[in-house]
C-alpha cells in the first residue's frame, strides 16, 4: 500500500478539508399551508401531500 513520502502539513489538510462541512438545508414556505418544508420536497399537512402549493395525495378521499 502507497504511503506518503513527506508529513503534509496543517495549511494544506486544512484546505483539502474545507468542503468537508455539513451543509444546513434550504427552507421554503408552503405557499398553500404556511409550513416550512424542506425546499423542493413534497410535505404532509394534515393528510395531504403537498408539492409546489398543489395537494398531489389526499388520503382523506
Amino acid at each position: 500500500m502507497a504511503h506518503p513520502k513527506r508529513r503534509q502539513s496543517s495549511a494544506r489538510q486544512g484546505k483539502r478539508r474545507t468542503h468537508d462541512k455539513a451543509k444546513v438545508p434550504t427552507l421554503a414556505i408552503c405557499p398553500a399551508t404556511g409550513e416550512y418544508h424542506v425546499y423542493h420536497r413534497a410535505h404532509w399537512h394534515e393528510g395531504k401531500l403537498y408539492y409546489k402549493g398543489k395537494v398531489v395525495i389526499d388520503s382523506e378521499e
